[in-house]
């Protein structure tokens, strides 16, 4: 399995401050699948994402991808774990305003060993007419697909989505699912997808559901359907 998480526990705080945030996770996520974490705020899903991403730290449990174990890695290590393997979304773009959008996608690519041919991944995004403009030019939904270029050009094999859609309305927040979808099926990247929007898990391989930092349901989604027929 590409992806396995055995035992992971986290917590915050001290003695009688003390919170436990994941207790107890197992699961494991197949290579180039589509999977969904979802569940209401304070579920535990973004901090799993976190140290999924090696953002946060664990406080006991093991965390391996390809055969790779995070647990025990030092900051360099770490670093370059992120650098290699990962590429990610967020709520925020965090895009660099200064630059236009080829240029913020091809920051992403200077972190890469093998990075994706810039000009055909601007096509795919949809981007090719706006790639000279700079962020404020641009809609929320070209932003989107603008930091999602810069995560994806690293060629990453696993791509974390926190809440993509979260800022966007709904046909925009369909725009990019579907583009997320296309850039799975091309490009074989494993995407791990943290939303409380329920619809969305129908497009996923597989459904993880989380509440009060548990595991309430883990299973193989047979009747996936595409981003683009999704409604909610």
């Amino acid at each position: 399995m590409f992806l396995q998480i055995k035992d992971l526990k986290k917590s915050y705080g001290t003695k009688e401050n003390k919170v436990m945030v994941l207790h107890g996770i197992n699961l494991e996520v197949e290579k180039g699948s589509i999977c969904v974490l979802l569940g209401p705020s304070g579920s535990g899903k973004s901090t799993l994402l976190n140290i999924i991403g090696g953002i946060d730290s664990a406080d006991s449990g093991e965390i391996s991808i390809n055969g790779s174990v995070i647990q025990g890695m030092n900051d360099r290590e770490l670093t370059l774990y992120r650098r290699d393997h990962l590429g990610y979304i967020f709520q925020a773009y965090n895009l660099i305003p200064d630059l236009t959008v080829k240029e913020n996608i091809e920051v992403g690519a200077y972190l890469s060993k093998d990075p994706l041919e810039l000009d055909e991944l601007i096509d795919v995004l949809g981007l090719t007419e706006h790639k000279d403009k700079i962020p404020s030019q641009l809609s929320g939904g070209q932003q989107q697909r603008t930091a999602i270029g810069r995560a994806i050009i690293k060629n990453p094999d696993i791509l974390l989505c926190d809440e993509p859609t979260g800022a966007l309305d709904y046909n925009t927040s369909k725009d990019i699912l579907s583009l997320i979808e296309r850039v799975n099926q091309k490009y074989g990247n494993t995407v791990i997808m943290v939303t409380h929007n329920d619809a969305i898990k129908n497009m996923a391989d597989r459904v993880i559901k989380l509440r009060d930092g548990n595991i309430r349901k883990d299973y193989i989604n047979e009747n996936k359907i595409k981003a683009e027929d999704l409604d909610w």
